[in-house]
């Protein structure tokens, strides 16, 4: 018994001149040895010791991580052949898509479309049915013009023109795509030369082209006024705001680069937007030549009771 109590004291003052060497040492209890009595043991180290809650910690996080990875696995992103790739362009709400009409009709300096209204969210829902509506609007007001102005002049011959639909939505969806590809491809390849310009996406492109487009609609609905001065008023208006919205936003991307690459490349998207303003003006709204105009009196017509000498032959008259 005597053996055993010298033992723990020895094992006690072994403890005690380790934790005066190391005061930031924790003790610990174990007494669930199978013996009787229990023992003291000492875990020597610095302020960071590893303890049971670390290993808890350090488990959690790694069934988050692989929890976090099945989930992106499950929502990987489909390739771009499929259905599902191009819904998610789509996910937009009525507020959304009104709200961005209204920032296209009131552009404002300083105010950025892609930061203010984008956010980082682009869709092609908007951009898409503003395309087709103003094709639509353009083909059924181009026939109303020359529908009205034969009533005003039955001179002009109507007849109903469908090709106009067909050439309205190959040229306003071509100018919608092709244009802002090729502005897309420019920024990209001047992020080369000039590292600080800092494009923005193709998709962003798009909607921006798509959005500024929509002041176009109301316009060709006025564009049924027949007066001309007051027509080209109209277009001069709707471009000016169009135009100004493109300007504002595209502003931030070109500043970074040199002033003549600026000013070219925002006389360049100002000039396209103005002949598609000024062709659709041309070509839809363009009137009729007559066709069957009543030919001018030459002449009095004689009263009928004078009456005529009668004309011999010329093989009759007296030689």
């Amino acid at each position: 018994m005597a053996a055993a109590d010298e033992l723990t004291f020895h094992e006690f003052e072994e403890a005690t001149n380790l934790l005066a060497e190391t005061p930031d040492a924790a003790t610990t209890s174990r007494s669930d040895q199978p013996t009787s009595q229990g023992h003291v043991a000492v875990a020597v180290g610095s302020g960071d010791s590893y303890g049971a809650e670390d290993e808890v910690e350090e488990e959690s996080d790694k069934a988050a991580l692989l929890q976090e990875k099945q989930q992106q696995q499950q929502q990987q992103q489909p390739g771009f052949w499929t259905f599902s790739y191009y819904q998610s362009f789509f996910d937009v709400d009525t507020s959304q898509v009104l709200d961005r009409i209204k920032g296209s009709l009131l552009p404002r300096p300083g105010h950025n479309f892609v930061r203010h209204y984008l956010r980082n969210r682009p869709d092609l829902y908007g951009p898409f049915w503003i395309c087709a509506t103003l094709a639509f609007v353009l083909a059924v007001t181009g026939n109303l013009t020359l529908v009205l102005a034969q009533r005003r002049d039955p001179s002009i011959h109507y007849s109903p023109q469908f090709h106009k639909v067909t050439v309205a939505g190959i040229s306003i969806y071509c100018y919608a795509w092709l244009v802002p590809l090729a502005l897309w491809g420019f920024l990209r390849w001047r992020k080369g030369v000039r590292e600080r310009v800092g494009p923005y996406t193709f998709l962003e492109t798009v909607c921006v082209y798509g959005y500024s487009l929509f002041v176009f609609i109301p316009m060709v609905v006025l564009w049924l006024i027949p007066v001309p001065w007051l027509q080209w008023l109209f277009g001069a208006l709707a471009l000016g705001l169009s135009a100004a919205g493109l300007v504002f936003t595209l502003w931030p991307v070109v500043r970074e680069d040199t002033r003549l690459v600026a000013a070219a490349l925002l006389s360049t998207v100002v000039l396209l937007h103005a002949l598609l303003a000024t062709g659709c003006k041309l070509y839809f709204f363009q009137s009729l030549p007559p066709e069957h105009v009543a030919p001018p009196h030459q002449a009095a017509s004689l009263p009928t009771n004078i009456p005529l000498s009668p004309t011999l032959p010329r093989s009759m008259a007296p030689s």
